[in-house]
């Protein structure tokens, strides 16, 4: 059964991706709730109210579940023990399990391999003779990421053709907490996969997306992303697997390395509305966002398919002086988030280019 207009949506996390969700809910006649420690957070100012309160917070997530008819996230990094808990008094949508596969990158290497999905090489490590030992396994190259908490290159550090050896303090001044090396592969370029499940088990994921990375973060998005079909297919197809095997309800994004034979090799998974699916709001007739609300309200999912070819990309702090001169472009659509101060790294909004398909 699908959630009637005006009921009450709940949302973890204030964020952009938050305020963009927000947006789309309310085209579709549904009230939001936001939970977010931070006031006047870029979602709280699209939103029906806000719940000022940490994520974990007992009292304001019991709020929260009284207030909303289904509640969803907008980050993975949501605690696992808190969706379970609203779980069981109002649905949760992605599951916890979800959140649980995410959070760990080992537990989610493990998980994909475990479901037949290859992944780059990977060992745990907790100490730095054990770094030493997975560098050797590697031939002195890898990336140390730590399993939990980072993004947007955060949290990690690059191995190249290195000694192995003499590494005494790299785990102590990663912050002496769980890691996971992963070995470097070869790829002809980056890719991601935006899908969604409904309730019912129903489908659709958009095409994949051509992404480029400037110094850890999202630059740029392309569509179409220059790959085969079957790549493009394959891609697809380890998606719909992925929210299967989690039982999955809501969007998805999927990244992979693409191997000079078109194979595709996953990256991450996130669960939730993903950067490299931006680009759906401005070339597709149904969002990223619009396609988790109707998934989370039980509604029927939107067709996945691409009107224009366009090229996403990311306003990173100071880039938001660029604004006047891509407003007078044709052919942009432009999102700014809301955010007051525009700081180093920090995601201010993005624009999509488009153009007529190729």
């Amino acid at each position: 059964m699908s959630l009637p207009a005006g009921s009450s949506i709940g949302i973890i996390g204030g964020g952009q991706l938050g305020r963009m969700l927000a947006m789309a809910a309310a085209r579709l006649g549904y009230r939001i709730v936001v939970l977010e420690p931070q006031p006047d957070c870029p979602a709280a100012q699209v939103a029906n109210r806000q719940i000022v309160a940490a994520y974990d917070d007992a009292a304001a997530l019991s709020e929260l579940a009284a207030a909303s008819a289904v509640v969803t996230y907008e980050f993975e990094n949501v605690p696992v023990a808190a969706a379970a808990a609203l779980a069981s008094t109002v649905p949760v949508y992605p599951p916890a399990r979800a959140l649980e596969v995410a959070q760990d990158r080992l537990a989610e290497k493990k998980f994909l391999n475990g479901i037949g999905i290859p992944t780059a090489d990977f060992s745990p490590v907790d100490n730095d003779e054990e770094l030493t030992a997975a560098l050797k396994q590697f031939n002195g190259s890898g990336i140390l990421k730590t399993r939990r908490m980072g993004y947007d290159g955060k949290g990690q550090r690059v191995f190249r053709n290195m000694e192995t050896g003499g590494f005494a303090g790299t785990c102590e001044a990663m912050g002496t907490v769980p890691l996971i090396l992963e070995s470097f592969v070869t790829f002809e370029r980056e890719i991601s996969v935006i899908a969604a499940r409904g309730i019912d088990g129903s489908l659709a994921a958009y095409d994949p997306a051509w992404n480029v990375h400037r110094n850890g973060i999202l630059h740029s998005s392309t569509l179409p992303a220059g790959v085969k079909s079957e790549t493009a297919a394959a891609a697809q197809a380890a998606a719909a697997e992925i929210l299967a095997a989690l039982d999955y309800v809501g969007v998805i994004g999927v990244e992979f390395f693409v191997l000079a034979d078109g194979s595709p090799l996953a990256n991450e998974i996130a669960p939730r509305v993903h950067n490299s699916g931006h680009w759906t709001e401005a070339a597709c007739t149904i969002s990223q966002f619009e396609q988790h609300i109707r998934a989370v309200a039980g509604l029927p999912l939107g067709s996945p398919a691409r009107q224009f070819d366009c090229v996403m990309e990311n306003l990173i702090g100071d880039d938001v002086r660029r604004v006047p001169d891509l407003l007078a472009e044709p052919d942009l659509m432009l999102h700014l988030y809301g955010k007051a101060e525009a700081r180093p790294g920090r995601k201010m909004g993005h624009f999509t280019r488009v153009s007529r398909r190729s």
